[in-house]
């Protein structure tokens, strides 16, 4: 039973993490990809071991054919705390909790990986007023990144829930059966 059940989680997160790495290499607007949204449904619903190391396998994988830059590790970080965020969430089932998480996982990503761009690179001074035009330029980009958010979290836990549903139905079913 054990070895069945490690079995199909281990396909739901290969299945996600070949998903999450297609979709960055597909054209697409910048920041508009599901990393986040899968590091938010890993961490809601995926043991802790799958979800920590669901987000950085998608953008390892991912990053080693679009390319390496400077400041990965900021993008790299913040995908993880946007999974530890979804590991917040587990406390919650309600609807809400896709809206919480978009929300949540674009803010972490919009604040660490703009401070990544100010800290590691020469487009903005290093300097307090140097920081706020990073971030201010990044304005764009999180809009683009909530659309994503919100997009792909819906269409993952709106997924879930409708299987999980569907496997309700067919148990109550297979009981009504036996009865």
């Amino acid at each position: 039973m054990e070895t069945s059940v490690n079995r199909k989680l281990a396909y739901i997160a290969g299945g996600l993490v070949v998903a999450g790495v297609v979709m960055r290499l597909l054209p697409h607007l910048p920041n508009l990809a599901p990393v986040g949204a899968i590091a938010i449904f890993g961490g809601a619903l995926l043991p802790r071991r799958v979800a920590w190391w669901l987000p950085l396998a998608i953008m390892v994988a991912s990053d080693a054919l679009i390319g390496f830059y400077d400041g990965i590790w900021f993008t790299w970080i913040a995908f993880l705390l946007v999974g530890l965020f979804g590991m917040a969430l587990r406390r919650t089932t309600n609807p809400r909790r896709v809206v919480y998480g978009a929300l949540g996982s674009s803010a972490i990503f919009y604040i660490v990986s703009n401070f990544g761009v100010w800290a590691s690179g020469d487009m903005y001074a290093h300097t307090w007023a140097g920081l706020m035009q990073c971030y201010a330029m990044g304005l764009p980009f999180l809009r683009n990144t909530l659309a994503g958010d919100l997009l792909y979290s819906s269409i993952l836990f709106g997924t879930y829930a409708l299987a999980a549903h569907a496997v309700q139905r067919n148990s109550v079913r297979s009981l009504d059966s036996i009865a």
